[in-house]
């Protein structure tokens, strides 16, 4: 199977897959109303398997592996307040942060980077000063190490900085400008985390972006009165998420009353 796909070009593969189930929707679709739930999944369907094949493809052709699921209790990791390691998806920057809002002094971190794919992404799509994963687990930080070594993707940034630190151990830098999370952790330790995010601007005023990926701690962020919600980016165009998982916030940090 692996050998089938990597002889063919995604635009091939996505077309193929694309033919196959518009076939099977309209042959669905003609069998009257009654049916209409069951070609609406089979477009679920789809999609799942055009994403899928598309990240695998990606991931082959530019030389990273950044796809698995990961529970934290391989590692001997496991807490509440930790969640395992499944990678955001690709382009999830592209859809949430516009090129040209990032300059040469811009400072990039993710903190719970796992096996770097959004750490790759940020150095790859922009021109940031400097890129910086911060990761719990030494063996997807050592997996996230061969990815920004071997890549094929040509970055951007020069400057890629991975970080083992457990991010309650991890002091934020006082020059970083845009903060990625695909909910690695919860409850007092996402609490504790953004009091220092925000003491870091209080003690060095900037401009700060934070971008939020399955986004349930949000409650405590707008219960902070410093995070402004700038706005939310659904999973899909046509997608209406009712929950948090499969969205994206965007916040930015605002001044400290009587600054």
């Amino acid at each position: 199977m692996s050998g089938l796909l990597l002889s063919v070009t995604t635009g091939e593969l996505v077309s193929f897959v694309e033919a196959a189930t518009e076939a099977t929707v309209e042959a669905t679709a003609g069998a009257g109303a009654l049916l209409g739930g069951v070609a609406g999944g089979f477009r679920r369907h789809y999609r799942s398997l055009r994403s899928g094949a598309v990240r695998l493809l990606f991931e082959r052709r530019y030389g990273v592996r950044t796809s698995d699921v990961v529970s934290l209790e391989k590692f001997g990791l496991a807490h509440e307040e930790r969640v395992y390691y499944s990678a955001a998806n690709w382009q999830t920057l592209r859809r949430t942060l516009p090129r040209d809002a990032v300059g040469p002094d811009d400072v990039f971190v993710d903190l719970g980077s796992g096996m770097g794919r959004m750490v790759l992404e940020a150095a790859w799509r922009y021109p940031f000063r400097k890129v910086i994963g911060v990761e719990l687990s030494a063996e997807l930080s050592e997996i996230a190490r061969q990815n920004v070594a071997g890549t094929r993707l040509r970055l951007r940034c020069a400057d890629v900085e991975l970080v083992n630190s457990d991010v309650l151990d991890y002091e934020i830098p006082r020059d970083v400008t845009v903060v990625f999370l695909n909910n690695p952790f919860r409850g007092e330790t996402f609490a504790t985390v953004m009091r220092r995010l925000i003491a870091s601007v209080d003690d060095n005023p900037r401009e700060v972006t934070v971008i939020y990926f399955n986004p349930t701690e949000d409650e405590f962020l707008m219960s902070t009165g410093r995070f402004r919600h700038l706005r939310t980016v659904n999973r899909g165009r046509r997608d209406k998420q009712e929950g948090p998982f499969g969205t994206i916030r965007i916040y930015t940090i605002t001044e400290r009353a009587g600054a």
